[in-house]
């Protein structure tokens, strides 16, 4: 609430004249940039597939890729609600609960990686990259579930995991 009161660099120069207002040939004035710009990697393959005029392609129909596959992230995002309370809140480590929560768990990430997969790696510009990516993905999402399904089985389990981890 302070700032709101504090003078703007904007009134601070426009109360000035012009001739008092100088700037060092070193300074640069950026809005919003701490740092100079670097660029981490170089820009992709710039190339036009197509003429200016050819109409864009239309892709197959895949109901994987439609309605269904938004109304399954939804599902799932909603069923960890209740999959992550309900065993805290009846108090007592239900193996069947804990292997709920782990598969959704191990679903929602899957759905989540592969959606940043999708859209950081286009199969147009990266199609080798994209290939490794998605079975780089595949590849953890086995080891996860794998890894939860150890956890379950051969120790205490997901929910009095976390609960002995909470108390220490």
């Amino acid at each position: 609430m302070a700032s709101a009161f504090r003078p703007s660099a904007a009134r601070i120069l426009a109360s000035r004249p012009a001739s008092a207002i100088r700037f060092l040939p070193q300074t640069r004035v950026a809005a919003f940039h701490a740092s100079q710009r670097s660029q981490i990697l170089p820009a992709g393959p710039q190339v036009v597939i197509g003429g200016v005029n050819d109409p864009a392609p239309i892709p197959p129909t895949s109901a994987a890729h439609g309605s269904y596959h938004w109304a399954f992230e939804r599902l799932i995002a909603l069923g960890l609600v209740p999959l992550t309370v309900a065993p805290f809140v009846a108090g007592t480590a239900n193996p069947a609960l804990d292997a709920a929560l782990g598969t959704a768990l191990v679903l929602h990430s899957h759905i989540g990686f592969d959606a940043c997969v999708t859209d950081y790696f286009p199969n147009r510009t990266y199609p080798k990259l994209r290939t490794f990516m998605v079975w780089l993905l595949r590849g953890a999402t086995v080891t996860a579930a794998v890894g939860l399904f150890s956890f379950q089985t051969n120790d205490v389990g997901i929910t009095e995991g976390i609960k002995k981890v909470w108390k220490a």
